[in-house]
């Protein structure tokens, strides 16, 4: 790749990233207009695309853009009011331009006749006139953020004004981020304190939106009642990463508190420079605090001007993973040979290269780690656009957008969750009119959140619709031949038939959904990446699903057993307990594969039997107790051998199909033990089990 395609890659990849903001940005200003915060966020993310796109000779984009950043400057300096057309612009200006860069990469047509009708659409809409705020004045947060100093110092009979004190701080931290420093240092002796009198003033740092004139009017009625300093630092001043961070002694002088020969005279001493301004009476503490608190507020302002991140293309990171997976399993490997060889002076260095190498690995995969945010925030678009287009009200209600998953599960998990979201809007969320009826609000809900529960990932899909009808759904499974008219099934088994292919009780087929395609494809693809998934629904009242994910596809804390010389391994969040299995309690079963566990008979599955393995079983085996969808089931094996950091590897195309397996990961001795992919196991013990009875009968 030359150097001019790694420009237009990186532009690529951050006008993606952009797009995606811009996206989230304007879905925020819809539900909030007057985010001035926001609408600055937006104007610049669509300035950057411009001029980034000039820059690496997309020039369609570059005059496409120039158009919307236009109209967006008026909004921005307050001229128009944010409105429903003008989300909808921006949002179908915001998919032109993705459509822009797809054509670039080769990847569809654009019609040009859109951009022409988007552009005249921003300027008719962008021709309103100027909305003020009667009482912030115009423009009065329009501006960049500004660092402010205050000196408040009321007189003495402040209290005649009527005012509390507190009143004008609190007003002042409604304004941004207010830093508030009491000074104490007129409070006199308690015989000469007067209670009608007021001996505090205070020193505040206020970073804000608002221009000086809006500072000023907090204090415009008891101007006369105190003595007032306030001065401006201007943006540059605050973040120039060239200048030095500012000193304490600057600081002071600035604010009026000491003069600047001051600063020589203590400079003669080897104390910090605030010890010795006080020690000589030239200011007090509290005065030094305040300076203090400014000096850090300004080095915070340029640290986070200074932040960085890079950008490293996926491959790379997948490779970095896989290199790291390959490391642990040479380290598990050294680890073998040195207790075999029982050298003291090889166990150190070994017991040093294990720790370094668990550091290595928990910061690689740390590095792959996603909030999962990153996918939720797009689903806010589609649940706009979908419930406007079935005439539906739904709002959309995410939590947990924090939690981090691997960014390969993250890749996948999206489209499952789009089949899943638009069926809550088409199937599960009534009209407007129907829920009205029904004495709910007219304007339904979608929770969709995300939670760590122990070494894995619970996202939960949670409508106030009209929840899932048990007799339905049987009925629709009778009718496809999924299951017998006699068949008696639990609630939970009914709901789960919706997985099955073909399945769907929509009564007509809509362009969202209804021909039984997708939720059969949603349960493979969670099945695939080791994760489970339930429903549970309340016929009138909405349906919830949670998806049970793994953090990571690449490494997992596994449990190492063993069944006739033939490893294999159980991933270590499954198993609850473990305990053991005489031949008297199995010769006790009498072929049910069923045992007591305290106090709860369990059913159980033998890997010897599953795999066919040759030999006989030892006089005690052990159970792996494993939770699989609220079900209990024992794993039987001739011996556990105790925990493993397991590098998952693909077992390659020969054995893609091997049921029962979901990978293997290589020993310290070079052996393969299969990772067991417990659930696949448990449906394929129960599909057996069904099997034999019905050859019975």
């Amino acid at each position: 790749m030359n150097q001019s395609n790694q420009f237009i890659d990186t532009f690529r990849q951050e006008a993606d990233e952009l797009l995606a903001e811009i996206e989230q940005t304007v879905l925020e200003i819809e539900e909030n207009p007057d985010d001035r915060e926001s609408i600055n966020k937006l104007f610049r993310a669509m300035h950057t695309i411009k001029g980034s796109g000039s820059m690496f000779g997309f020039d369609d984009i570059a005059a496409f853009t120039h158009h919307v950043e236009t109209a967006l400057d008026k909004v921005r300096a307050g001229s128009v009011p944010v409105s429903k057309k003008i989300i909808d612009l921006i949002l179908a200006s915001r998919d032109h331009i993705n459509a822009l860069l797809e054509k670039a990469a080769g990847s569809g047509p654009v019609d040009p006749e859109r951009a022409r009708q988007i552009i005249e659409g921003l300027e008719t809409a962008t021709q309103g006139k100027a909305t003020i705020d009667p009482e912030r004045g115009e423009g009065s947060i329009h501006g960049p953020e500004r660092l402010y100093r205050i000196r408040f110092e009321p007189h003495a009979d402040f209290g005649k004004a009527g005012v509390d004190p507190a009143d004008i701080l609190d007003e002042l931290r409604n304004m941004g981020d207010c830093q508030i420093v009491p000074q104490t240092e007129k409070i006199p002796l308690l015989s000469e304190f007067s209670p009608e009198q007021c001996y505090l003033f205070w020193d505040i740092t206020l970073i804000t939106r608002h221009g000086i004139d809006a500072v000023k009017d907090v204090f415009i009625f008891i101007e006369d009642h105190c003595r007032l300093k306030i001065q401006g630092i201007e943006e540059e001043d605050m973040i120039d990463l060239d200048a030095p961070p500012p000193l304490l002694g600057e600081i002071l002088v600035a604010k009026g508190d000491i003069d600047p020969s001051d600063i020589e005279t203590a400079m003669g001493g080897r104390k910090k420079i605030g010890e010795l301004l006080v020690d000589s009476g030239k200011v007090s503490g509290g005065k030094i605090a305040s300076a203090l608190k400014e000096q850090k507020i300004i080095e915070q302002r340029r640290a986070i001007a200074k932040a960085s991140s890079i950008r490293v293309p996926s491959d790379k990171l997948d490779s970095l993973v896989n290199l790291v997976g390959e490391l642990v399993i040479t380290q598990a490997r050294l680890t073998q040979i040195s207790q075999n060889i029982n050298e003291m002076e090889l166990a150190s260095p070994v017991e040093e290269v294990e720790r370094l190498t668990a550091e290595l690995r928990d910061v690689v995969l740390n590095i792959r780690m996603l909030p999962i945010g990153t996918t939720f925030s797009k689903f806010k678009r589609l649940v706009r656009d979908l419930s406007a287009e079935l005439g539906k009200e739904i709002t959309l209600v995410t939590e947990g957008a924090e939690t981090e998953l691997d960014k390969t599960v993250i890749e996948r998990l999206s489209d499952p969750l789009v089949h899943l979201i638009r069926n809550s809007i088409d199937h599960g969320i009534e009209s407007p009119d129907v829920r009205k009826a029904q004495g709910k609000t007219e304007s339904g809900r979608i929770r969709l959140s995300a939670a760590h529960r122990g070494a894995e990932v619970v996202i939960t899909i949670q409508d106030d619709g009209k929840g899932l009808d048990p007799v339905l759904i049987k009925e629709k499974s009778v009718e496809k031949g999924l299951i017998a008219p006699e068949a008696k099934l639990s609630e939970k088994e009914i709901f789960a038939l919706i997985f099955a292919p073909g399945f769907s009780t929509a009564e007509k087929v809509t362009s969202v959904s209804g021909r039984g395609v997708g939720m059969d494809v949603v349960k493979k693809e969670i099945d695939s990446l080791g994760g489970g998934i339930e429903i549970s629904s309340k016929k009138g009242m909405g349906t919830t699903i949670q998806l049970f994910l793994p953090l990571t596809l690449a490494i997992i804390d596994g449990l190492l057993v063993n069944v006739n010389n033939s490893h294999f391994v159980l991933p270590l969040s499954m198993i609850e307990e473990c305990v053991e299995l005489t031949s008297a309690q199995s010769l006790a079963t009498h072929g049910r594969n069923m045992i007591p566990v305290r106090g709860e008979l369990v059913p159980f599955i033998r890997l010897r039997d599953f795999f066919e393995l040759d030999g006989s079983p030892p006089d005690i085996e052990h159970i792996a107790i494993v939770h699989v969808e609220e079900l209990r089931v024992g794993i039987v094996v001739d011996h556990i051998i105790g925990d493993h950091q397991t590098v998952i590897k693909s077992l390659g195309k020969v054995y893609q199909n091997a049921e029962g397996v979901s990978g293997a990961t290589i020993m310290g001795d070079g052996t393969v033990a299969l990772i067991l992919d417990i659930p696949e196991l448990v449906r394929l013990a129960n599909q057996e089990e069904t099997e034999l009875i019905a050859a019975g009968n």
